[in-house]
Parts: structure tokens; C-alpha cells; sequence
């Protein structure tokens, strides 16, 4: 495992770009298989979940073209079905996160596809049932092999449906979608996730030929084609990245731009930042983040304790609930955060609380945050990442710190940021990979 080796309190200042946004990537990447004929995707990131995604398309006999730095064509022409039943498909497929989203487009195009159960951050139970019952409802039958640890999924046609989601699952909307746009008739989906990357894999589907309406909202309606032909798409900027860049130039900035920030798809993000007191300039597409002195937590209108929770879009995103965490030891105020989603996602903050945060952890989803209100710097030390936000928030952290930190399996924070320490020492910071 590779590890970061951070000496911080170095301020950091002058201009980034964001990524493109990875849980789009996945999304449309695994969309390619839909048809044989050539689909572009522009701004791919290069970070570990998707160039192992990619690879596994290659091994699939997808023919891959990289035209470019985050510049590809993806022709499903001839896919490899034997593979798809193979020891190796399936160890890799245990391994990596965004492989769930093989199975709407594979069991569209090619009525089966046999699946091992996906990998991913350690940070709770993480069910798929939203997928399978989706899939069912078009007309998929389910095989568990438990001794094997698979499960097959066949469907000798798809037929629209009417079907009301049990939770409003991103992956799980973007599955049953890849499914249902060459399914036979209409399908309706209420309570579908909306954020904008589903919107933005509706559009690529729209361009490849897919009949989508309501895109945007939580109920989708479907018609049904028999094919889909190529098309070119443009990636998002990641506005998980780009929230992570906010709290670093909050702790550590002395004047930060974020370049092309597509500051409409951002939704809440901008506004729970301002709740910790960050200030924050629209300039055209470019966020500018001054340097941050102090800043003071708000409290709601009738006086009471801010709150920072979750929510399905357009609510925040539980991706920054980690970012926003670390920001908050150095404001001027007490929050509480609450994680509904994940049950493991906070357990993390014993790492801040040994730097010094005051921090209580009320349960697995609670945590109350104290700021130092840059009165008192968290102290570096030794960390491992559990998962990619944690990975993210512990570097902001060690950034703003005195003294050297250290954080291993950085590989963690690989799959969802695309060479980071460079990017951030052209910045002024210090950081260094080691082996």
C-alpha cells in the first residue's frame, strides 16, 4: 500500500480544475455496452475505479480508443459472453464498486449476465435490492448460487412496467433505465434518483436513441426501442471534487479559484458550506474561495443547533458530509452531523479527535463538532483510509495540521481523485507518495 506523507500548515493558493465527475463516469461507461456501435465520452477521469472499469470493458472485447488525456470511444461490438461466466470476470467484478452497473445494460442486450457481489468503501451495508427488484419487475429471474457466491440473472424479453422504488438508489435509477430502454413498451419509474448525473446518462441515452421524459424530476418515463446506435458525450465536472476543494481552500487557502464549476448542477453544496461560515465569490463558471480567517457557524432562523444531514438530491450529498466535518473543527460554532445512510462512514473522526478536534461521536450516524475557531491547529499524525471521502477529509486535515502526518492505502483516495498530490503541491502543498 502506498502512503501520503503531508507537511502541513502550508498555505495553498491560486487555481484548479475539477475532474470529471466520477459516479457519472461509471454510469455512462457502462452505458457503451448498450449498443455496437461507437459512443465518445469526453472528460473521463483518470482515477482508479474507473481505469480498472475500463480495463474490464477491454477484457470483455469492448475495442477502447483513448483519442486523449480523459478522451475515449467504447465499441461493444463483439463482447466476449464466455468471459462473462469466467472466474476472472467474477473475482474482478468482487472488487470493484461500479461493476453493479454492468448488470442493466449486459441482461438489455444480451438477456443474461451472472454477478458476484460488487467491492467498494467499507462504510456499512451498502444493499442492492433496489436493483434487483427493478430488474424483476421488467421481467428478470434471479439464480442464487451460494456456494458460489453468484447470482444469475436472465430474461428472455423485457417488458415495461409500471414500478415504484423503494429508496431512491442512484446506481439502482441507472441500472433499471440501462434496462428498460430496450424494453418492450413503457416503463415508468417513480421515486427515481435525480441527481445530475443520472440527468446526464438520460441525455446520452436520449443521443443514443432512447426515448427518456421527465429527466430532471423523480418520475421517468421510458418508451421502449429495439436498438441504440453511437453517439459523443461530455462529462460534468465532479462537484464531490469540487466541495473538497471548497473545505480545502476554507482551512488552508489564501485564495483559491475552482475553474468551471457547471455552479448550477451544484445544487445545496455551495449553501451547506455558507452554513460553516465559508465565503465563497461566483465569478462567470469559476468559484473563488478567499482566504479564511475565521468563520462562524450559522444557526437556523429560530435560534436553534445547526444541523448538517443527508438527503437524496436535490438534498446534500452524504459524499461531503466528511469534507464539511473537518471544515467545521476550525469554524467558530458547534454542529451536529448526521450520516443517515451509511453506518460506518463517521468512525473516522477518531483520527481527527487524536489531532486535537473536539469532536463528540454520539453513535454511527452523530457527531457533534465543536470548532477550535482557528484558535488551536490539529496536531499530524499516522492514519489509514478506510474509504475515498474519509481518504479526502483525513488529507484536508493533515494539510491545515502542524507538523508532518502520514495516511496510508492512499490507493483509497485514488479511485476518486485524480492524481491529487500533484495537483495540490502546483498549489503550495507538500505531500509526498512513498511506497
Amino acid at each position: 500500500m502506498s502512503k501520503f506523507v503531508i507537511e502541513g500548515g502550508k498555505r495553498l493558493k491560486g487555481e484548479i480544475r475539477p475532474q470529471g465527475a466520477k459516479n457519472e463516469a461509471l454510469q455512462v461507461i457502462c452505458a457503451t455496452l448498450l449498443t455496437g456501435e461507437e459512443v465518445r465520452l469526453r472528460n473521463v477521469p483518470s482515477i482508479l475505479d474507473v481505469n480498472n472499469l475500463i480495463d474490464l470493458l477491454r477484457d470483455m472485447g469492448v475495442d477502447v480508443i483513448c483519442h486523449g488525456k480523459n478522451d475515449f470511444t467504447f465499441k461493444a461490438a463483439d463482447i466476449r459472453l464466455d468471459y462473462l461466466t469466467s472466474d476472472d470476470y467474477l473475482r474482478r467484478c468482487t472488487r470493484l464498486r461500479g461493476s453493479v452497473l454492468l448488470l442493466g445494460p449486459l441482461l438489455a442486450r444480451f438477456g443474461r449476465v451472472v454477478f458476484s457481489k460488487p467491492g467498494g468503501d467499507k462504510i456499512g451495508r451498502r444493499r442492492l435490492d433496489t436493483h434487483y427488484m427493478g430488474l424483476a419487475q421488467l421481467g428478470a429471474n434471479f439464480v442464487r448460487d451460494d456456494e458460489a457466491g453468484t447470482l444469475r440473472i436472465e430474461a428472455e424479453s423485457l417488458t415495461g412496467t409500471y414500478m415504484l422504488l423503494d429508496e431512491a438508489s442512484v446506481t439502482g435509477t441507472a441500472n433499471i433505465l440501462m434496462a428498460a430502454v430496450l424494453a418492450k413498451g413503457t416503463t415508468t419509474i417513480y421515486n427515481a434518483a435525480c441527481e445530475p448525473y443520472v440527468q446526464q446518462l438520460c441525455r446520452l441515452l436520449n443521443r443514443m436513441g432512447a426515448r427518456i421524459s421527465g429527466i430532471g424530476s423523480n418520475l421517468l418515463t421510458v418508451e421502449g426501442v429495439e436498438k441504440l446506435h453511437g453517439a459523443e458525450h461530455t462529462l460534468l465536472p465532479d462537484m464531490i471534487e469540487i466541495g473538497s476543494f471548497i473545505g480545502m481552500a476554507a482551512m488552508v487557502g489564501d485564495g483559491i479559484t475552482i475553474r468551471g464549476v457547471s455552479y448550477e448542477n451544484l445544487g445545496i453544496i455551495p449553501d451547506a458550506f455558507k452554513r460553516l461560515g465559508i465565503r465563497m465569490e461566483l465569478r462567470g463558471d469559476d468559484l473563488y474561495i478567499p482566504r479564511q480567517e475565521h468563520y462562524e457557524i450559522e444557526n437556523f432562523i429560530d435560534g436553534s443547533f445547526m444541523t448538517l444531514a443527508d438527503a437524496p438530491w436535490p438534498g446534500l450529498t452524504p459524499d461531503l458530509l466528511s469534507v464539511l466535518l473537518v471544515v467545521a473543527t476550525q469554524a467558530k460554532g458547534s454542529v451536529l452531523f448526521h450520516q443517515k445512510m451509511f453506518e460506518s462512514r463517521l468512525f473516522f473522526v477518531d483520527n481527527l479527535i487524536e489531532m486535537g478536534a473536539r469532536i463528540i461521536l454520539c453513535d454511527p450516524h452523530r457527531a457533534v463538532v465543536v470548532g477550535h475557531d482557528n484558535e488551536l491547529k490539529l496536531r499530524g499524525r499516522r492514519m489509514v483510509s478506510p474509504d475515498i471521502r474519509a481518504g479526502i477529509s483525513m488529507l484536508i486535515a493533515a494539510l491545515s495540521a502542524e507538523g508532518t502526518s502520514r495516511i496510508e492505502n492512499v490507493e483509497q483516495i485514488d479511485r476518486g481523485y485524480e492524481d491529487i498530490e500533484s495537483r495540490l503541491c502546483a498549489l503550495g502543498a507538500n505531500i509526498r507518495r512513498e511506497a
